[in-house]
């Protein structure tokens, strides 16, 4: 885990995360005990604060009566805080510097530097080793993602002249400040395209986006009600499912919004000959290979288009029911998800692999080939809001909409022709918008990139330029050495 001491610039010397500064705990004041916590003035951090790079202040705060009554401890302004105990710590390694006094709980471990060292400096480079130090120092057997404190101090930290320190953390925090910025204009852009798109399919659905097109060719369109008639007269003479045939329930219009002239309201149920699911059983956590078989994630009709690799491989080869597998052309739906995600739906373009629709992931046979104008409606607004309304269940972070339920959503039903030349609009102003996300989407990779190249060349003494005149490192540590033993020697006469 050491540094190679012969790597590093003049003037530093390596020295372990421990040696570096005084370490301290933390601990949860008792919740039955309302003095602690009412009127509270002091932060209280939890990793759930730890989404910053500075701490100012906590969700949570206490009172100094807490602090004196439990293992809590009052933490000093620019000290180190780490997460050491988080489910996040599968994926990051939370460092923070706090600019206040503050207290934290028992997932986090604090260090509070010595004189001769920089606070930030020390956390920049734990960010920029985040990676090597999830891999090095995590507690292995343990139920929730931890670090192994003991490993962590244990961990070499090259440490610059004092002077330097501070050039580096300054220019370090210059860069990122600017990338920082570029970043976010980048998600503005994406959140902006992502409104447009939305503007798109609601000015699609409710006939505004073809507003002038269906003008010039009202006089040769089928309307929209011969069309749901044409629909249903085939859905009857097609039916293959249980029992005797029964009509499909109408749409309600009662609530919804008047439709241009030639349009007719619909129920999906209206629309579709079945609703097929798969089954639920125990897979192997991984795509299937070639020659193997899957069962789809509800993450593979999550985010717009079919992703074939959020699959899982059936083992049992018993449990493979071709009737189930998933083809071009096919309208796939989420039926269970969080409130947002609930509903969402895909038409696949392309498929390589052999998957199966699961519980969660259920196929719509549409009558009529309009499953990516299905699709569209079920992604605007105005399907959207219906979804949400229609979708059950006790948790929001896992929300059901029924089959039942799914037969009830109202879809405006355009003339045929209306709908080939409004899903031609969308198609052209989502790939224009893909190719603007794709770029965005690179600029960030390459911002990223940048951030940990900036990262490297700081703590290999090539961000900024070293200055003879200061003070080398081994004689900071020196004294960091010095101090501690002055300090132990002075609690060991205070003892005896």
């Amino acid at each position: 885990m050491s540094v190679h001491t012969s790597t590093l610039p003049a003037g530093w010397m390596e020295q372990t995360l421990g040696e570096l500064g005084t370490w301290s705990g933390g601990g949860t004041p008792s919740k039955a005990n309302k003095t602690y916590w009412q009127n509270g003035t002091v932060p209280w951090v939890s990793p759930k604060d730890m989404k910053s790079r500075r701490i100012r202040t906590a969700e949570d705060l206490i009172t100094d009566a807490a602090v004196a009554g439990s293992s809590a401890k009052y933490i000093p302004s620019n000290s180190i805080l780490m997460v050491t105990r988080s489910g996040i710590l599968a994926h990051t390694f939370p460092v923070a510097v706090n600019e206040c006094r503050v207290t934290v709980n028992q997932d986090l471990k604090t260090l509070t530097p010595s004189a001769c060292i920089t606070a930030d400096y020390v956390a920049w480079y734990l960010r920029a080793k985040n990676a090597q130090i999830l891999k090095q120092c995590a507690k292995h057997g343990t139920t929730v993602a931890s670090i192994d404190s003991d490993r962590l101090k244990k961990f070499p930290v090259p440490v610059a002249p004092l002077n330097e320190q501070g050039r580096i953390v300054e220019k370090i925090e210059t860069l990122f400040a600017q990338l920082d910025k570029g970043e976010e204009a980048l998600r503005d852009v994406q959140t902006l395209l992502a409104r447009y798109r939305q503007s798109v399919l609601k000015a699609a659905v409710t006939g505004q986006l073809t507003a002038d097109w269906r003008a010039e060719n009202a006089q040769r369109l089928e309307h929209g009600r011969d069309l749901l008639a044409r629909i249903l007269k085939t859905r009857r003479e097609t039916w293959e499912g249980r029992g005797k045939y029964k009509e499909p329930i109408a749409a309600d219009v009662s609530n919804l919004p008047n439709l241009p002239n030639g349009w007719a309201w619909a129920t999906l149920g209206q629309l579709l000959s079945k609703i097929e699911a798969g089954k639920n059983f125990r897979c192997e956590e991984r795509p299937p290979g070639r020659d193997e078989a899957g069962i789809v994630k509800i993450s593979a009709v999550t985010w717009d288009t079919f992703n074939e690799n959020e699959s899982k491989t059936i083992l049992n080869e018993e449990k493979i029911s071709p009737s189930l597998n998933i083809m071009p052309g096919d309208l796939l739906i989420s039926r269970a998800n969080t409130i947002e995600l609930v509903g969402a739906s895909v038409v696949v373009d392309d498929i390589k692999k052999s998957l199966q629709i699961s519980d969660k992931v259920l196929r719509l046979r549409s009558v009529a080939p309009i499953e990516h104008w299905i699709n569209y409606v079920l992604k605007s607004s105005l399907g959207r809001g219906q979804i949400e309304a229609m979708a059950t269940g006790a948790q929001m972070s896992m929300r059901n909409i029924s089959q039942k339920n799914l037969e009830k959503i109202a879809i405006p039903l355009p003339p045929p022709e209306e709908i080939d030349v409004a899903l031609a609009h969308i198609r052209r102003t989502r790939e224009e918008g893909s190719r603007i996300l794709d770029s965005c989407r690179t600029e960030l990779t390459r911002s990223a990139a940048l951030r940990q190249s900036i990262l490297k060349d700081a703590f290999a003494g090539r961000l900024v330029p070293q200055d003879p005149v200061d003070e080398p490192a081994s004689e900071l540590l020196a004294r960091i050495r010095a101090e501690a033993s002055s300090t132990k020697k002075t609690r060991g006469k205070a003892v005896a």
